[in-house]
């Protein structure tokens, strides 16, 4: 083999700074196509009488990450908390907590935020991902090995018990030798097919297994049934609370406080060839989609009690009405009145 010559070694290193520079360059010429969505989250408590203490812990305010830019939060709580302070938990979302010590007969929590969002998955490539089998040997626990945070996201959690019929269901497209972006995305495609979308069929309570069974339900539903699939098959998969900017009907305006929050589910993929995704491919069964420029990401956990949006402990009040009014739209458009709920 021969080597270059000191000259031909500069040049070509030369030549190679010189095409990293005409990269960035035409990067920030043609920047990537984003979104910047504005989304209003208004939750309010009538009480049949007045409350006399309350406790609550709101989990509202957007993530920021590679994909996502959180630019404007603000939140007011009504009547004036006597204590409030925010943290973040365990998976790294914010928590709000407050308390008030005074009566009250109503709670209003409003919730403000402008987003920008960027495409997690341009470029990917899911055949290319690693195989099923390989990822399950990274969960499994061994003493003395280094811990995989994702293992965490592998067990049972109390909305997501595994079930021998669940797995049977995955199994169908989620094959040891079969490259887990590949299959995660058939199975998700499989989910919206055969379960059908039926608003208020069911509610938080209803189990995951009658959702299998009764072959419908709702956003967070299918939310956990997919993840009860994936972990069944031992992948590690967690719950994504958010926003989804819905279209209106053709010619029509979109409506205040007509949008809801919305669940979707990312599966834990290592080596992702996707450079704002990190390790985690997000997926919609809701939608067949993978998330994109639509979805607004506020929090991850093992289920949807890990990221309720607003809940508390209360003395007193006792039979109560729960509304909530969510509008998710382009930032400077402006929405018409909706008759209210």
């Amino acid at each position: 083999m021969t080597l270059p010559s000191p000259d031909e070694a500069i040049a070509a290193t030369e030549a190679t700074a010189d095409a990293l520079r005409d990269a960035v360059a035409r990067r920030a010429a043609t920047p990537e196509p984003s979104a910047r969505l504005s989304v209003e989250h208004e939750t309010r408590y009538e009480y049949a009488y007045p409350v006399e203490m309350a406790h609550h812990v709101a989990c509202l305010r957007p993530l920021t990450d590679d994909a996502q830019h959180l630019r404007v939060f603000e939140m007011s709580v009504s009547p004036q908390p006597t204590q409030h302070s925010t943290r973040r938990d365990a998976f790294g979302n914010s928590r709000a907590y407050f308390s008030l010590n005074t009566p009250h007969s109503e709670l209003l929590v409003k919730a403000r935020s402008e987003v920008e969002i960027w495409h997690r998955y341009q470029g990917l490539q899911p055949e290319q991902s690693l195989h099923i089998a390989q990822v399950r040997e990274r969960l499994i626990y061994r003493a003395h090995a280094p811990f995989e945070p994702a293992a965490e996201f592998s067990y049972a959690s109390p909305y997501v018990p595994l079930h021998d019929v669940l797995r049977a269901y995955a199994r169908e497209s989620l094959h040891p030798s079969r490259p887990i972006a590949q299959g995660a995305i058939e199975l998700m495609h499989r989910i919206h097919r055969d379960f059908r979308y039926a608003p208020a069929s069911t509610d938080i309570s209803t189990p995951v297994l009658e959702v299998f069974n009764r072959r419908e339900g709702v956003c967070q539903d299918f939310a956990h049934l997919m993840l009860a699939c994936l972990r069944a098959c031992g992948l590690a998969a967690r719950y994504t609370s958010g926003y989804l900017l819905t279209q209106p009907p053709p010619g029509q305006p979109r409506l205040l406080g007509a949008d809801a929050s919305h669940a979707w589910v990312s599966v834990w993929c290592p080596g992702l060839n996707a450079p704002r995704a990190g390790e985690w491919l997000g997926l919609d069964p809701t939608n067949d989609c993978l998330p994109g420029l639509n979805h607004v990401r506020v929090a991850y956990g093992r289920d949807f009690g890990d990221v309720t949006p607003l809940r508390g402990v209360i003395r007193g009040g006792g039979e109560h009405t729960l509304t909530v009014r969510v509008t998710t739209l382009p930032l400077g458009e402006t929405p018409a009145a909706a008759d209210a709920p």
